[in-house]
């Protein structure tokens, strides 16, 4: 088969004939059709997170495709079942962390003594074939395109596990602070709940999509939201952590700050204008991730139904470079999907 290989930390992607895998028992083969692309891809490839422990190393975990043969013993999936996967597939089932048996979730990356992270401790689905536990696979929604439901399985899947997060009840207002990959579904998911929904962004060519999007408002920071009084829940998606403290100016009494957006370079803080005010009004700070399968589901079929649309390049295989390079310089609006 195709894939896309990355020969080394710094190098290009090069696309390569490769060993197609066969399906193992509880398992299904799955003709990938399109797979998004998210940063942590790159990262990886610069060597800024852990490189994928396994050769050839081929990584992306938002594939979306048919299955095409299915392993001993598998009875959930028939060929011919469009499906997708997420970045944690599953988990070692032995550390204290599987013994409080959660569900499934990206809290198992970081807790989890052993978890199984597509593209990063085994195949990701920038390939034509992906072996995958049938078990480890969702549903696409009858007539979603692969080009659309890709980005739902990492970008889609925090944006809606964030305003879960949030607890945001009838009547109170959500704000969401950068409108990029996560941020524009936020908005859009936010909408769809029947919130009044606030954008923040410090990008003037961004004012007019974000209402577009579904935004009431659109604000450039934390101070204009409060000026324009306030949110009950802000959903940071940038990866900014100064401005996701500086938005805390724009918290109402009771309000919710909740971090899906990560900056590896400086840290979160409370800033000194805002702590009296941060613990008098009882604020929170939450963090999210893929927090719920069924969230995942929710966000799928929201998006199939037309009430979510992510914006998305596509780019053929052959120009697997070509998105690298663009998601690196932070230059796709908002999803690179590569289709094989």
């Amino acid at each position: 088969m195709k894939a896309a290989v990355i020969p080394g930390i710094n190098a290009a992607w090069e696309l390569r004939e490769v060993p197609t895998p066969v399906p193992g028992p509880g398992e299904v083969l799955v003709r990938v059709a399109a797979c998004g692309m998210c940063v942590n891809d790159v990262d990886a490839t610069r060597g800024y997170i852990p490189f994928p422990s396994f050769e050839p190393a081929i990584t992306g975990h938002e594939p979306v495709g048919t299955v095409v043969e299915l392993g001993p013993g598998v009875t959930s999936r028939q060929v011919g079942d469009v499906v997708g996967t997420t970045w944690i597939r599953g988990t070692c089932g032995r550390c204290d962390y599987c013994r409080l048996e959660l569900p499934l979730s990206g809290q198992a990356a970081f807790n989890c003594a052993a978890p199984t992270s597509t593209g990063f401790t085994v195949q990701g689905g920038h390939a034509e074939y992906l072996a995958v536990a049938a078990r480890e696979t969702v549903l696409i929604p009858d007539g979603l395109a692969p080009e659309l439901a890709a980005p739902v399985l990492c970008a889609g899947y925090t944006a809606l596990s964030a305003l879960r997060a949030g607890e945001p009840a009838p009547g109170e207002r959500v704000a969401v602070l950068g409108i990029g990959a996560l941020g524009h579904l936020a908005v859009q998911f936010a909408r769809a709940a029947g919130f009044e929904t606030i954008a923040i962004t410090s990008s003037p060519d961004k004012r007019d999509l974000a209402v577009d999007l579904g935004a009431a408002h659109v604000v450039g920071s934390g101070a204009e939201l409060r000026e324009i009084g306030g949110a009950d829940v802000v959903l940071v998606t940038a990866p900014s952590y100064a401005a996701a403290s500086e938005s805390l100016q724009g918290l109402r009494v009771n309000g919710r700050l909740v971090l899906a957006g990560i900056d590896g370079a400086e840290p979160f803080t409370i800033p000194p204008a805002v702590q009296y005010p941060f613990f008098a009004q009882r604020n929170r700070i939450i963090g999210a991730t893929h927090d719920d399968p069924r969230y995942l589901r929710e966000a799928l079929d929201l998006v199939a139904a037309g009430a979510v649309t992510p914006m998305v390049e596509v780019f053929p295989a052959e120009q697997v470079q070509d998105a690298v390079e663009k998601v690196g310089k932070r230059e796709v609006r908002f999803r690179a999907v590569i289709t094989y």
